[in-house]
């Protein structure tokens, strides 16, 4: 599958020619990150291969704009989010609570999951269904809620 691949590399010719270097600077960045990660398991990604990679990616900007703030250094802080903003571009829509709560709703009807002990089975198949449009932590925290509340 080439499409996100193909599209970060549209995206990375459409940035130079209209002069837009911080742009084209992560697009870059991000399809070197893409090639690497190629190169490391000597195999071509797939979208959702490429999505993983962009959102661990994604995850570091977000802890570097934590760390910079916390040292009060608001440049650098703002140039990470400026590249978070354009990596967002190329990920899914992240789901609204309401989306995943639902969707948490119906995996514990599925699988049947009653108390604390078939959150291991819940996360796993919430997880498998929101592939990379929720955080790891949002889904754990509302599985345990969701759980605690019918335990």
């Amino acid at each position: 599958m080439e499409g996100l691949l193909k599209r970060l590399q549209e995206e990375m010719k459409t940035a130079l020619k209209k002069g837009e270097r911080d742009r084209l600077s992560v697009i870059r960045m991000l399809i070197s990150e893409i090639k690497k990660v190629q190169i490391d398991s000597k195999k071509e990604l797939t979208d959702e291969e490429i999505i993983q990679v962009l959102q661990r990616y994604a995850k570091q900007r977000k802890e570097s704009i934590k760390q910079y703030r916390e040292a009060g250094r608001e440049d650098l802080a703002s140039k990470e989010e400026f590249e978070l903003k354009v990596v967002q571009e190329f990920l899914p829509q992240p789901l609204s609570e309401e989306e995943l709560v639902s969707i948490i709703k119906q995996v514990i009807q599925e699988t049947g999951a009653s108390s604390m002990k078939d959150m291991g089975k819940v996360m796993k198949a919430v997880m498998d269904k929101v592939k990379g449009r929720a955080d790891g932590g949002t889904v754990s925290g509302l599985v345990k809620k969701m759980l605690s509340e019918n335990g």
